[in-house]
């Protein structure tokens, strides 16, 4: 893989900075986590003026609203690191427009593409993602919401939750037990539900963050057209893991490690331990060096998965450790920005001694569930050794019958 950059891509560069100088009085300003909230007009101005410059939805088809450049992930990569130098926001980045817009590239049907692509993008139409149940979290395929064809229609009963965003989005992208006498795996289907639709009803939940981010959303015979379904009856566990694929990714998204390791840059120049920058505190920089080199392989390990989807070749490992690498990784550069605000970092609420109005402490907390989400720390580790590293399958712990000693098997790998 060959990183450096010739003179095409210097202009390149030259080219991204020139815009964001002429434009950077049109970005909506920068919030702080604990601000974040549905899009508004602000945002949707600014991801239309992104679109049309090419520096949002850069590779999406022009047919579909994009900007229909080829891929290049020496591109993408400028992209991303000059937006982020600059302190300026780089466009939407939604559940729909990181998970579902690839999906359907990859398997929907032109109509489908056609329909929901270019309302994502833009964000006119925003998106969550019904996978999880209760019950039904790390064993997804053992979801319990079912569909059934009545006519020209799905009629769908069940819940879902920990559906970020539900209390807000117009769309969800679903995964629903549609085959009830087929194998788990074979008998889900993904289908794209209005959330206006008469039977959808949202309850938000509250994190520890404070905010309530995360929703149950539950069906009661809530009835969609036939056609809104991706690939097919049964076909649902394909497309879901094509969805995953693009929801580690964007988890693990070094873009995100890297702006957070400019903040905590800035933070610790800023900041003071005893009178002196918590960046001249040894064990304080020594820390920092470290979270350095380790957004450093992000960075370069990302090129390694988009130079192999790019030569469609399987990335294999690469792309297995991006969302565990990444969501661990961001949890040890917000632990490392609390620490160099000292008694400072406990504070959370408002007040003058507030730093980045507590975006450090929220992402602090919030970081964590992602650490969770999407798949947690110790099923991603199985799937590395597994999938990646061709290691045996996890034992399943074995109870012996009733009457019988003994205790039970265990084969956890830590």
């Amino acid at each position: 893989m060959d990183l450096s950059l010739d003179q095409r891509y210097l202009d390149f560069r030259d080219e991204v900075r020139s815009f964001i100088a002429a434009n950077r009085g049109h970005a909506p300003p920068a919030v702080t986590f604990r601000d974040r909230v549905k899009p508004g007009p602000a945002e949707f101005a600014w991801q239309a003026r992104l679109i049309e410059a090419g520096y949002a939805a850069r590779t999406i088809p022009r047919e579909y609203g994009g900007f229909g450049a080829e891929p290049d992930m020496l591109e993408q990569s400028i992209i991303a690191e000059e937006f982020s130098a600059a302190g300026v926001q780089g466009g939407l980045q939604g559940i729909g427009i990181i998970m579902l817009v690839p999906t359907l590239l990859e398997v929907g049907t032109p109509e489908q593409k056609a329909r929901y692509i270019p309302k994502a993008i833009t964000g006119e139409e925003w998106w969550c993602q019904g996978y999880s149940e209760p019950g039904s979290g790390s064993d997804l395929a053992s979801l319990r919401t079912r569909g059934v064809l009545e006519g020209d229609e799905w009629v769908i009963n069940g819940q879902k939750i920990w559906t970020s965003g539900a209390h807000y989005a117009q769309m969800m992208f679903c995964l629903v037990r549609t085959e009830p006498d087929a194998p788990k795996h074979r008998g889900i289907s993904y289908l794209l539900i209005p959330m206006n639709t008469p039977g959808v009803t949202v309850s938000p939940l509250k994190t520890m963050t404070g905010r309530s981010e995360f929703n149950q959303v539950f069906f009661d015979d809530v009835r969609i057209p036939a056609t809104n379904i991706v690939a097919g009856r049964g076909e649902g566990w394909k497309v879901a893991n094509v969805t995953l694929k693009h929801e580690r990714g964007g988890l693990g998204d070094p873009a995100k490690s890297i702006a957070r390791f400019e903040g905590l840059l800035k933070l610790m120049k800023r900041e003071t331990v005893d009178g002196s920058r918590a960046i001249d505190d040894p064990l304080l920089a020594d820390r920092l060096m470290q979270l350095e080199a380790k957004v450093l392989a992000l960075k370069f390990n990302n090129m390694r998965v988009l130079t192999a989807d790019l030569e469609g070749n399987d990335p294999g490992l690469a792309r297995l450790v991006t969302k565990y690498y990444g969501t661990v990784l961001n949890h040890e550069i917000d632990a490392l920005a609390i620490d160099a605000m000292g008694e400072l970092g406990v504070l959370y609420e408002d007040g003058e001694y507030l730093r980045d109005e507590g975006a450090w402490q929220a992402w602090y907390m919030h970081d964590l569930g992602l650490i969770i989400g999407g798949g947690s720390t110790n099923i991603q580790r199985n799937i590395i050794a597994e999938r990646g590293l061709d290691l045996p399958r996890e034992p399943k712990a074995v109870i012996p019958p009733q009457g019988m000693g003994g205790g039970t098997a265990s084969g956890g790998r830590g």
